[in-house]
């Protein structure tokens, strides 16, 4: 039986050594797990073999699969992801604010380690190493609890970099491993107060909601995106058609695709445009009645239910719904949207501005498509998840999400009266 609080408690006394690690000891790390995944492919490809076989045994769909798949080409993938992390600036010791009081005692406020860090996710190993990484380079340990279907390969992976990072001096606890199926020591790590400092749940909805209702620990949720389009009255049609189309259907598997089209009463006439540019990819349209009338062709166009205007569909599917200003608009999406990622098409500077300031999310856009939510490419380097929560951390997490801070006073014998 695996013992999770023991694991915690080893991974949690590392977590002091990591935040002790300068740049240079932390890259080395990194480096070093690099060279060991590059070495022991066929290790990793064996394990990953197996977990696909157990899959395929128990009937997992062959999308599935293919997430849970280890080629060499994802394995290079995942190498060129860690320099990457190598390359991107240390988010530890930033002075984030410094100021002298009148007393003479020096305040500073600068960047730490969050402390140990546990990652909760599903069935893609690759997620593995990309936390793994991202946590140390900001000077945090890490304890990793991946879905049963990917055991065998998180179980190598883990092991691997357990090794490497102990070669350049940092405590092989630094890189934790929840081994086990068991929900029951799922569920024991998110009541790990005191050796746990944060979870942060990565996969769908069900695992998220699970994790943040039975978890003591502090949570950060992630992931879950109900993406709004809302063409205004004032947009521009082709824009407005080139952004609904790559928000929905570039891939439609991820959390910044939209889910959720609106559209001002006034501009309903560009439906059947829209519509034919969605049809190419065989999107599947979830109407009101005002805007399946709007449409003449109604092949695979179906009634939409309240549920639809909540659903995060993840397919070639779409909500479509007219709304009469700005502000029916922005009511509708804080109501039934996720506090993701969304998008007003106008040329309209006035009502960009009330969307902008109106809609609660994390990433609100200006006439450009929703699927730019992403660490990569807000100029982060690699990110951890995207927050869709209102503390520290909001949209696409990277390193600096990973730090908190802390006050360095500096004084010549003050004492307080």
């Amino acid at each position: 039986m695996f013992d999770v609080k023991a694991a915690c408690e080893k991974a949690k006394a590392a977590s002091y050594a990591m935040a002790a690690a300068d740049t240079a000891l932390k890259n080395a790390a990194l480096g070093a797990i690099s060279e060991e995944l590059d070495k022991n492919r066929a290790e990793i490809k064996a394990a990953n073999d197996g977990d696909i076989k157990n899959a395929r045994e128990t009937g997992m769909s062959e999308s599935m699969i293919d997430r849970l798949t280890l080629t060499d080409k994802r394995i290079d993938g995942i190498i060129e992801g860690i320099s990457q992390v190598i390359g991107l600036p240390d988010p530890v010791g930033r002075v984030l604010e410094s100021s002298m009081r009148p007393n003479g005692l020096k305040i500073t406020r600068i960047s730490v380690p969050i402390g140990l860090i546990g990652i909760i996710y599903e069935s893609r190993p690759n997620v593995t190493v990309d936390a793994a990484a991202l946590c140390l380079k900001s000077g945090n340990a890490v304890i990793l609890k991946g879905g049963k279907e990917a055991i065998a390969s998180n179980r190598t992976l883990c092991g691997i970099m357990r090794r490497a990072i102990s070669k350049v001096g940092l405590p092989e606890d630094a890189v934790s491993f929840v081994d086990s199926v068991s929900r029951d020591d799922t569920t024991a790590l998110m009541k790990m107060n005191g050796t746990v400092d944060l979870l942060i749940p990565r996969g769908g909805k069900g695992l998220i909601k699970a994790t943040v209702e039975n978890s003591t620990v502090p949570v950060i949720e992630t992931g879950t995106g109900n993406c709004h389009i809302y063409v205004d009255e004032f947009a521009d049609e082709q824009k407005a058609l080139d952004i609904i189309f790559n928000a929905k259907t570039s891939r439609v598997s991820v959390c910044n695709a939209a889910e959720s089209l609106l559209i001002h009463k006034s501009r309903l006439g560009m439906l059947p445009a829209i519509k034919a540019r969605l049809d190419s990819k065989g999107v599947k349209l979830y109407c009101s009645e005002a805007c399946i009338h709007a449409l003449s062709d109604r092949s695979d166009v179906f009634p939409a239910t309240e549920e639809d205007y909540y659903t995060e569909y993840l397919d070639y599917k779409m909500s479509v719904k007219e709304v009469g200003s700005v502000a029916e608009a922005v009511a509708h999406i804080n109501k039934y949207g996720s506090h993701h990622s969304e998008c007003i098409v106008t040329e309209n500077g006035e009502n960009a501005a009330a969307f902008l300031a109106g809609v609660d999310s994390a990433a609100v856009y200006h006439n450009a498509s929703t699927r730019f939510t992403d660490g990569f490419e807000f100029g982060l380097g690699a990110e951890i998840g995207i927050s869709t929560q209102k503390m520290h951390a909001r949209g696409p997490m990277g390193l600096r999400e990973l730090n908190t801070y802390k006050y360095i006073i500096e004084g010549d014998g003050q004492t307080r009266g």
